[in-house]
């Protein structure tokens, strides 16, 4: 059903689809992806931290031992970025974090007290719910074109497949690796996708 549902949502004609990277950003892309974020007026989708593959999700928002958490890599790795955007001077603007237990982790990791939980955010397999995921969707799209200030930078912490099926495609794991930040510019109906930095890529460049 959930397999199924995803391929009616990316059925959908996406209008004005931007162009996407088949990799995640090196070089000098990464260095431009890091001016921007530097910069402010984009929102960036950070992907959860890694996760514990051993566990599984039951679609219970409640219940954290039946959701697919952090793993110890995966808490370590959403310290050391927050850690990160500090030494590079992101200025940050709205942390929204979806209520899946791996996302919000990773925002109270990487960024304390600032994330605020946005419903909107939840990953596709906790909304059972069909229209409701088709309006998360469209939020999504929207919000990434969105900015809430031209001088910062929102960061909506999240999941792979909504935001594939917010593209119109889906999202290879090696294309939008857990921990990395896809950085969009602002558009309509969906902002313009600039490209996605590793974790790791990240750190090199705050050097930390």
């Amino acid at each position: 059903m959930l397999r199924m549902r995803r391929r009616v949502l990316l059925a959908v004609p996406v209008l004005a689809a931007r162009p996407v990277h088949a990799a995640t950003a090196q070089g000098a892309e990464a260095g431009a992806l890091v001016a921007a974020l530097r910069a402010g007026g984009v929102v960036a989708v950070m992907r959860h931290g890694i996760t514990d593959r051993s566990q599984v999700d039951t679609g219970d928002l409640a219940n954290r031992a039946g959701q697919r958490n952090l793993s110890e890599a995966g808490r370590a790795q959403s310290v050391r970025t927050g850690r990160a955007v500090e030494a590079l001077g992101i200025p940050l603007g709205e942390v929204l974090t979806s209520p899946v237990f791996r996302a919000l982790d990773t925002a109270d990791l990487a960024f304390g007290a600032r994330r605020v939980v946005e419903m909107n955010m939840t990953a596709d397999d906790y909304t059972p719910d069909a229209d409701l995921l088709r309006r998360r969707i469209a939020w999504l799209r929207a919000r990434t074109g969105r900015p809430s200030s031209p001088r910062t930078t929102d960061i909506l912490v999240g999941h792979i497949h909504p935001l594939g099926m917010a593209l119109g495609r889906g999202l290879a794991q090696a294309e939008f690796p857990e921990g990395s930040f896809a950085v969009f510019a602002p558009g309509d109906p969906i902002g313009r996708l600039l490209g996605i930095i590793a974790a790791d890529t990240l750190w090199a460049v705050a050097r930390v």
